[in-house]
């Protein structure tokens, strides 16, 4: 593979750092504003609007320049973003700072899919999406929990001024090491726009969202249900956190190569994995050792399908993928946003912290059942075209002898 992937990787894990180390963060933060632990945790929703805005619209701004020019002005950008929440004298302005890195963060995913896509030949699409989406997962494993580290040691200050290292560093390593692409290549946006005609693009960010609200209806939860329900310590939450991650890190490989071999055949059964081991935490919750498996397991199942839910939508936009591969980056973003607020209904409603995961499976089917409609929408596409086929070989004939 070639290392151009794996700079857009180590740029990804920039990137998730910054998007999920607001959590680890929020007691400091509080603190040092003086505002309470909920206002604090707007920084988070603040950011997911960033994205869910800020992927599409930049990618349709910037529709016509070249995608590494994009990427480095995004990384400039993404880089001023962090040093100004590092240095940010008053909340308001550290809100502005996480919206400018927000916008930054979704616009690069949908744009570094594409280009990590074609990087490699077009049976390695899903690997190479895996390898730049990796980044994410190892950000789950280790960067929140350096970056939290960081911050009750050293300030939370101190965890912004890294990831503005970091992300200085990735700026010049896709400065240096990203090829141009011919300006040939430069979908205007009345084509990135045409793409979203095909129903199949719309089933495709359907399922998007669902999944990832399917996912993070449960994963927001976990540690409660860890703590109330299976009895564990707190002290074991981050370790099984890591466990989770690592389980995530494996289904992003796995999910990368099994997509390239069958792209909706991985995709759904990864969808019929989800729902299972979220339906599996009612049985398991109250042991723990059975609960650390299901656990891992969760992880695996999460992230399997990924690779397949971005090659998929950028599979249905043939020649102006950009647009639509961001705007899935925003349908992960709005499905982060939908299962939390849906699985803390039902524990508001006294349905307890097994919820979730009810909540989750039946969102996570919902989800299989879109990517079964598109299944059947592949199909009768491919009896059309042998049908097509059929009729023109016919009339061949008839033709020559006229």
């Amino acid at each position: 593979m070639p290392i151009a992937l794996f700079v857009l990787g180590l740029t990804v894990f920039s990137l998730g750092t910054t998007e999920f180390m607001i959590a680890g963060l929020l007691p400091e933060l509080a603190a040092g504003f003086g505002v309470s632990v909920p206002d604090a945790g707007l920084l988070i929703s603040l950011f997911a609007v960033g994205v869910v805005i800020g992927a599409p619209t930049m990618t349709m701004l910037t529709a016509r320049v070249p995608k590494k020019a994009t990427l480095v002005t995004l990384l400039v950008v993404f880089v001023l973003g962090e040093s100004l929440a590092a240095a940010a004298p008053s909340y308001g302005v550290l809100m502005v700072a996480r919206v400018l890195t927000a916008i930054s963060h979704g616009a690069f995913f949908g744009i570094g899919a594409v280009v990590a896509a074609n990087l490699v030949p077009e049976e390695k699409k899903a690997r190479a999406i895996a390898i730049m989406f990796g980044g994410l997962t190892i950000a789950t494993i280790a960067g929140v929990p350096l970056g939290t580290f960081i911050g009750q040691h050293f300030g939370w200050r101190a965890t912004f001024w890294a990831v503005a290292v970091l992300g200085l560093i990735s700026l010049v390593g896709v400065s240096t090491l990203i090829p141009h692409q011919p300006r040939g290549e430069q979908p205007g946006i009345r084509n990135e726009l045409s793409a979203f005609a095909n129903p199949k693009v719309w089933l495709a960010l359907a399922t998007t969202m669902l999944s990832q609200a399917g996912l993070y209806a449960a994963y927001t939860y976990i540690a409660p249900l860890l703590i109330n329900v299976t009895e564990f310590p707190k002290t074991a939450v981050a370790p099984l956190l890591m466990l989770f991650g690592v389980g995530s890190f494996l289904g992003t490989v796995l999910g990368g190569k099994f997509a390239d071999r069958g792209l909706m055949t991985t995709l759904t059964v990864g969808l019929v994995l989800l729902s299972g081991m979220l339906l599996l935490f009612s049985v398991t919750a109250h042991n723990g050792a059975a609960m650390i498996a299901t656990l891992a397991l969760f992880g695996v199942a999460s992230f399997l399908i990924n690779p397949a839910l971005q090659t998929r939508v950028m599979n249905e936009s043939a020649g102006a993928p950009t647009l639509t591969s961001a705007s899935n980056i925003s349908a992960f973003n709005i499905g982060n946003a939908l299962g939390p607020w849906l699985a803390g209904l039902g524990i508001s409603s006294g349905l307890g912290y097994l919820a979730p995961s009810w909540i989750g499976a039946a969102l996570a089917g919902a989800a299989l059942l879109t990517a079964l409609v598109g299944v059947a929408a592949d199909q009768r596409q491919r009896r059309a075209a042998a049908t097509s086929t059929a009729a023109g070989a016919r009339s061949e004939p008839a033709v020559s002898s006229s």
